[in-house]
């Protein structure tokens, strides 16, 4: 241990301060955000994908880097995230596990999509939320959520 930390169970304080999480060795971990989420495609898929999530959802399409542009997939951005669909030979899509996105125009999008003829699916079972699921192109299941009076 050292000194001038305080551990209680995994947190770690510093004068009464959260600083971290320690590992069993009683390393400090400093989880900063979130990198990238990825999903799979089929193979093939990347221009669907590139009308879905860069024509209906507005996200920007970022290069792979060199060392990964042969094993095929595209990559997206937002101003708060990174996603990568990534090409899985045996794909089947993920009905159950989703990412969920949160923005500040819920309505706009559904409408959006609506335009695309994307099918939503709205669910109040949150509360604080206003939110729907739809598929991606090949899919998969995503989750789009707005905090309610925020």
């Amino acid at each position: 241990m050292k000194t001038g930390y305080l551990y209680l169970g995994e947190q770690v304080f510093n004068s009464s301060r959260f600083i971290g999480f320690h590992d069993l060795r009683g390393s400090i971990l400093n989880w900063l955000s979130l990198d990238h989420v990825q999903l799979a495609i089929p193979v093939g898929s990347e221009d669907l994908c590139r009308t879905f999530y860069g024509t209906i959802l507005g996200w920007r399409e970022v290069p792979k880097p060199e060392s990964l542009a042969g094993r095929g997939g595209v990559w997206f951005c937002t101003e708060s995230f990174r996603i990568h669909l990534g090409v899985e030979k045996d794909f089947r899509p993920a009905k159950k596990a989703h990412p969920a996105f949160l923005l500040k125009n819920l309505d706009i999008l559904a409408e959006k999509m609506a335009a695309y003829d994307v099918i939503i699916e709205w669910d109040n079972n949150l509360e604080g939320y206003k939110r729907f699921y739809a598929d991606d192109v090949v899919g998969n299941r995503l989750e789009f959520m707005q905090k309610e009076n925020g």
